[in-house]
């Protein structure tokens, strides 16, 4: 095949190339409407099997000595196994049982590290790992460990690339909540067509979280380069539209915002945009700084290496009762707080530990595009990050791969089951508060002697960087 060239006329330019390839989506090919309607009534005819039901009646009885007794549903749905640990925790109304090593409740499956756009905030800019999705029958095995899990309770789909890249989506979704399991959903919403929105409302999706770092497109196209903040919110407004069609009240929608010195200003206007997608909640994160030139973005500095709430012995205990979230009310508060104490509050870690860690606490673990499990979104993969203001390289933890073992043994290693101890302590170095040493520069160790990983400096854990 060849191509006539005009001489008199300038060659047109070469269309741009992406930084970062799709995949599938360069050779993507759309359905025709007889192949759609062909899909929904061969997925969601009347023969379709109901999800497994996980909930238990939550009544609890004492027999005679005082002793609670649990049925076998209840016991299988909470964990309790012979001679395992748990602590006590008085409560104004009672008490709560905790267990000292986590259940695993929830499972963060990445089904791509692909993304159709270039965030300046992208990890992608300071890793050099190879482009991946999952296969489909990776997560038919990684489901059918899941299935062996009791305790499990959410299958979020997000990582560090966009999960409707991935052409399965749907079904890893479908199947999911064929397990009896909460679905949700980190995206873009650039993807997030009409025919996407009724697919993944009826394959179960029970939330979705639209990334949203601006509230005009000026900035959201600033930030997150090749995003169209009319075009994600047309989306997201389908989808609510969508869901009315079908009657559904599924799935719930979110809204979560990074929040940097260039876009801290946009704030008060994604109330606005929430009210118009339905949005019932905005969570707003800090950012982990992934090249020199974020580290002037941060909005935390030597904050971070205190737990929010808590004061040294030379400062106030501030007590604040509550009031309206009013500029006159909170400006001079803010004044008040600026030198003795943040402005989030999060759970504490054990022995007052200086750092807690969601991902671990709450019983979660990270499974990569290849099927290799973390412990956290945090050490998912290896990447170089800035960190007040200090170069860190950081490497991934391996825990094996769902492909060659169940989560649920993955889960029960005693390597793993010592890392969720150590890190439920938290006892590292707090590199975050100190002007640093060459051991800051890494994972691997510290000087308090720990070995890889160590976690003094997790922004995570430290509540500057919220998940969903």
């Amino acid at each position: 095949m060849t191509q006539s060239i005009v001489p008199s006329q300038s060659p047109e330019p070469e269309p741009e190339r992406p930084l970062f390839h799709t995949g599938w989506l360069e050779s993507y090919r759309p359905k025709t409407p007889e192949e759609k309607s062909a899909e929904r009534r061969a997925r969601w005819g009347e023969d379709a099997e109901p999800a497994e039901s996980r909930t238990v009646d939550p009544t609890v009885w004492t027999d005679g000595e005082g002793s609670l007794r649990f049925s076998a549903a209840q016991r299988g749905r909470l964990g309790l196994i012979p001679k395992t640990e748990y602590r006590v925790e008085e409560v104004a109304d009672g008490f709560v049982f905790r267990r000292v090593d986590p259940a695993l409740t929830k499972v963060i499956v990445e089904p791509t590290s692909a993304c159709n756009l270039n965030c300046r905030t992208c990890v992608r800019h300071s890793w050099d790992e190879p482009i991946g999705s999952m296969p489909f029958a990776l997560f038919e095995r990684l489901a059918e460990g899941l299935r062996a899990v009791p305790t499990l309770r959410t299958v979020a789909f997000w990582g560090l690339g966009e999960p409707l890249c991935h052409p399965d989506i749907v079904r890893m979704v479908e199947l999911a909540h064929g397990l009896g399991a909460r679905t949700e959903l980190i995206t873009n919403a650039m993807l997030l067509s009409r025919d996407m929105a009724e697919a993944l409302i009826l394959a179960g999706l029970d939330k979705i979280v639209v990334s949203v770092d601006g509230a005009t497109p000026e900035v959201q196209a600033d930030v997150r380069s090749g995003s169209s903040l009319e075009q994600a919110r047309r989306n997201m407004l389908q989808l609510r539209h969508s869901r009315d069609e079908l009657s559904r009240d599924n799935p719930e929608v979110a809204i979560e915002f990074v929040a940097m010195r260039r876009n801290l200003h946009e704030l008060p206007s994604l109330r606005h945009l929430a009210y118009q997608i339905d949005a019932r909640q905005i969570i707003v994160t800090g950012v982990l700084p992934y090249t020199p030139e974020l580290v002037e973005e941060t909005l935390y500095g030597y904050k971070a290496g205190t737990i929010a709430g808590t004061r040294s012995s030379w400062e106030p205990e501030i007590v604040l009762p509550l009031m309206d979230a009013r500029h006159d009310a909170l400006e001079p508060v803010v004044r008040l707080l600026e030198h003795t104490s943040s402005l989030s509050r999060i759970p504490r870690g054990r022995k007052g530990a200086d750092g807690y860690c969601r991902f671990v606490g709450e019983g979660t673990a990270a499974v990569c595009w290849n099927g290799i499990v973390g412990p956290c979104i945090a050490l998912m993969h290896s990447y170089t990050s800035y960190a007040n203001g200090r170069e860190k390289r950081m490497k991934r933890y391996d825990l094996g791969n769902v492909g060659d073992m169940p989560i649920g043994e993955i889960w029960a290693k005693e390597e793993y089951r010592a890392f969720r101890r150590h890190v439920l302590d938290f006892d590292f170095a707090p590199c975050t508060d100190c002007g640093g040493c060459e051991l800051a520069l890494s994972n691997e160790a510290d000087c308090f002697g720990n070995t890889f990983p160590v976690c003094g400096d997790c922004l995570w854990a430290k509540g500057v960087i919220q998940c969903p």
